[in-house]
C-alpha cells in the first residue's frame, strides 16, 4: 500500500491526499489474515460459525471461543486480532446490561448493532488509538425476528442474510449466495454452514481447524443463544464432509 505523500499510515486521524485512512485499511488486512467466520440469517432463527485455526497440536479442544454470548438472545462471531474481539464483545455487553438497566427489558439486535458500530467508528477518529483489528458478525432474534449485521473496522454495519469474514470470505460468500434463506431452518443451516467452512477451507489444506458453532432459534433455542447441541454438530460435520468428497469426486 502506497501513498500520494508519505507518512500518511503514521496517525489514525489524518486521511491520505487520495481520502484513504490507510490504518483502517491495515487492520482489514489483519482481518483478512484471519480464520474464516459467518453468519446465516434463516426463517426462524441465526447460525453463527467460526473456523478455528489449530496453531500448535498443545491447545486444548473447545478452548479459547471466537463466538461468545452479549446478552441471552445475542451471538457474535469475529475474525481477527482476538485480544481485540474480546474488547469489543465485552462493549457489547456493557452496551447491553446499559440498555436493560434503563428500559427494563432486552436490547433489540438493531440497536446493539449501531451502538457497537458507532463504538468501533469512534476508534478511527483519534490519534491516540488504533482501529480494532477484527471484523464482527453478530446475530439474534429479538421481538420482530431474527437479524444479522456485520461490522467492519471502518464502523460500517450493514445487515445481512448470509454474512462471512475471514480469510475463507470469498469462496464462503459465493457459497451462500445460492442459499434460499428464506426457507431455510435453523437446523438446516447448521448443516449448510458446516460444509461452507469445510469448503472455505480447502486453501488451507495443511492447517487443521476445529468448527465452533452456535445458534439462536425460535423453534430450536426458544429465541437463546446457545451452542449448537454436540450430536447436531457432529452430524453437520458428517453432512460437510461427504459433501466435499462427493464434490471431489465428481471433479476427478
Amino acid at each position: 500500500m502506497t501513498s500520494i505523500g508519505t507518512g500518511y499510515d503514521l496517525s489514525n486521524s489524518v486521511f491520505s491526499p487520495d481520502g484513504r485512512n490507510f490504518q483502517v485499511e491495515y487492520a482489514g488486512k489483519a482481518v483478512e489474515n484471519a480464520g474464516t467466520s459467518i453468519g446465516v440469517k434463516c426463517k426462524d432463527g441465526i447460525v453463527l460459525a467460526v473456523e478455528k485455526i489449530i496453531t500448535s497440536k498443545l491447545l486444548a479442544p473447545n478452548a479459547n471461543k471466537r463466538i461468545q454470548t452479549i446478552d441471552r438472545h445475542i451471538g457474535v462471531a469475529y475474525s481477527g486480532l482476538l485480544p481485540d474481539g474480546r474488547h469489543f464483545v465485552n462493549r457489547g455487553r456493557d452496551e447491553a446490561g446499559q440498555w436493560r438497566n434503563i428500559y427494563k427489558v432486552a436490547i433489540p439486535v438493531p440497536s446493539l448493532a449501531n451502538r457497537m458500530s458507532s463504538y468501533a467508528q469512534a476508534y478511527t477518529l483519534y490519534n491516540s488509538v488504533r482501529p480494532f483489528g477484527v471484523t464482527t458478525i453478530v446475530g439474534g432474534v429479538d421481538e420482530d425476528g431474527a437479524h444479522l449485521y456485520m461490522i467492519e473496522p471502518s464502523g460500517v454495519s450493514w445487515g445481512y442474510k448470509g454474512a462471512a469474514t475471514g480469510k475463507g470470505r470469498q469462496v464462503a460468500k459465493s457459497e451462500l449466495e445460492k442459499l434460499d434463506f428464506d426457507n431455510l431452518t435453523a437446523r438446516e443451516a447448521v448443516r449448510e454452514v458446516a460444509r461452507i467452512i469445510y469448503v472455505a477451507h480447502e486453501d488451507s489444506k495443511d492447517k487443521d481447524f476445529e468448527l465452533e458453532m452456535t445458534w439462536a432459534s425460535l423453534s430450536e433455542t426458544n429465541g437463546k443463544h446457545e451452542p449448537v447441541p454436540a450430536d447436531v454438530l457432529e452430524e453437520a460435520k458428517d453432512y460437510a464432509l461427504k459433501e466435499l468428497t462427493g464434490d471431489e469426486e465428481m471433479e476427478e
